[in-house]
C-alpha cells in the first residue's frame, strides 16, 4: 500500500461478452461528428429546423434549452450557463451526462423566475457559444433521468472483419441486446477510483456538511473532498453489479430471471445497507460474488444506501447499420437512460477511442 492512499490491487475492468468473442475491431470517435447523440425528452417540443428564430413555447418558471454541443462535457456547459443567466450553479439542471468528444443535444433547465420578457436576449447570447435548438418554459428543473433515452448515430472506422461477420453479429445484437455493463471509465485509470473506495470512511458518507462543523473542516463530510467520495463508492456499487453481470454472462444466463428475483426480468444488485433486495438463488448468487472482494464490501456496512437493482440486458432499439463508402460503418439506436452506447458496441467490436490520443495531445 502507498502513502497516496490508493494500493497494487488489479481490478477486473473488461468482462465477458455475450458472443464469447469480440467479432472486430474498430476505432470510435476519430472526429466529433461520428458520434452524435440526441437527449429525447418527449414533453418537450422540438422547433423544426432549419431557423434562425428560437420562440419559446410553454410556461413556467424554468427556462428549458436544448443545446447542441460539441468538445464539452456537460458539467462545464451547465456551470457555464449559469455565468451567462446570472444564477447559482444549483439552479441549473439537466437530465444526463453527454459525452465530451461527441456532437450532442441535450437539455438544460435554468431557474428564471419572473424573467420571461428577457428570455429572447439571453437566447441570444448564449447562442454565441452553443445553437439553441429549442425553447421550452416549464414549471419544474430537470433531474436526473427524466428524459425517455438517447437516440444514437454513430460511425465506427477502420471495421477489420467483413461485412458479412460484423452483420452477422449486429442482427444478433438487435435480437438479444448486450450486457448491460458500466463503462470501465467509471472506474477510473486502471482502476484507481476503486483503489480509493477501499480507504474510504463508510461513516462519512451519512454526514452532510455544515452539522457541528465550521465550512472548510471535515473533509470527508462535505465538499470537494466528499463529492469525490461519493465517487468512489458509486465506482464500487457498480464494479460489484459488473462482477454479478459476468458471473451470469459467463454461464450464459443473463437474459433470463432466475428464483429469487425482485422484478419480472433479469436484473442485478445496486448494492447497499443489506445487500442486496433479491433473495433464495440470485441472492445468495450474488452475495457470494461480493463476498469476493471483502475490502469494497465493507464499505456497504455503515452507509444507508438503499439496494436498488439495475437490468442486465441493455436494448438497442430501432437499431440499424449501413456502410459508408469510405468503408466506415455508421449505426443508429435508441437506448434507455443509464444505458451506454460504447458497452453496447464493445459486445462485437474491440473498440480503440480515438479521442483519447486528441485528448492526450492537447493536455501534454
Amino acid at each position: 500500500m502507498s502513502d497516496s492512499g490508493t494500493d497494487t490491487r488489479k481490478w477486473r475492468l473488461d468482462w465477458p461478452v455475450s458472443g464469447g468473442t469480440r467479432v472486430s475491431n474498430a476505432h470510435l470517435k476519430t472526429a466529433p461528428e461520428d458520434f452524435r447523440v440526441r437527449e429525447v425528452l418527449e414533453e418537450f417540443p422540438e422547433q423544426a429546423e432549419p431557423s434562425s428564430v428560437i420562440s419559446v413555447t410553454g410556461e413556467g418558471e424554468h427556462l428549458c434549452l436544448r443545446i447542441e454541443k460539441t468538445g464539452d462535457n456537460t458539467e462545464f456547459v451547465a456551470g457555464e450557463l449559469a455565468k451567462v443567466a446570472d444564477c447559482r450553479s444549483f439552479d441549473v439542471g439537466f437530465c444526463g451526462m453527454k459525452d465530451r468528444h461527441a456532437v450532442t443535444r441535450q437539455w438544460f433547465s435554468l431557474y428564471r423566475p419572473g424573467m420571461m420578457d428577457d428570455d429572447a436576449a439571453l437566447i441570444e447570447k448564449i447562442s454565441e457559444r452553443w445553437p439553441v435548438k429549442s425553447a421550452h418554459r416549464s414549471v419544474r428543473k430537470l433531474r436526473r433521468g427524466d428524459h425517455q433515452g438517447n437516440h444514437f448515430t454513430i460511425t465506427l472506422r477502420q471495421v477489420s472483419a467483413g461485412r458479412e461477420v460484423v452483420e452477422s453479429a449486429l442482427e444478433r445484437l438487435k435480437a438479444q441486446g448486450a450486457p448491460n455493463y458500466f463503462g470501465p471509465q467509471r472506474f477510473g485509470f486502471g482502476g484507481g477510483n476503486l483503489d480509493r473506495a477501499v480507504h474510504i470512511d463508510p461513516s462519512a458518507l451519512n454526514r452532510r456538511g455544515g452539522h457541528g462543523k465550521r465550512r472548510g473542516q471535515g473533509k470527508s463530510a462535505g465538499g470537494r473532498d466528499g463529492r469525490k467520495n461519493v465517487l468512489y463508492f458509486s465506482a464500487a456499487r457498480s464494479w460489484f453489479f459488473n462482477e454479478v453481470l459476468a458471473a451470469r454472462v459467463a454461464e450464459g444466463s443473463w437474459r433470463a430471471a432466475l428464483p429469487g428475483e425482485p422484478t419480472e426480468h433479469a436484473t442485478g444488485p445496486l448494492w447497499g445497507d443489506g445487500g442486496t433486495s433479491a433473495n433464495g438463488e440470485v441472492g445468495q448468487r450474488e452475495r457470494d460474488t461480493v463476498a469476493l472482494t471483502p475490502e469494497l464490501a465493507s464499505l456497504f456496512l455503515a452507509t444507508r444506501m438503499k439496494p436498488e437493482r439495475r437490468p442486465l440486458v441493455a436494448m438497442a432499439k430501432s437499431l440499424s447499420w449501413s456502410w459508408l463508402d469510405d468503408g466506415g460503418l455508421e449505426l443508429d439506436f435508441f437506448l434507455d437512460p443509464g444505458q451506454y452506447a460504447t458497452t453496447v458496441l464493445s459486445d462485437i467490436f474491440e473498440l480503440e477511442d480515438m479521442s483519447l490520443g486528441q485528448h492526450n495531445k492537447q493536455h501534454s
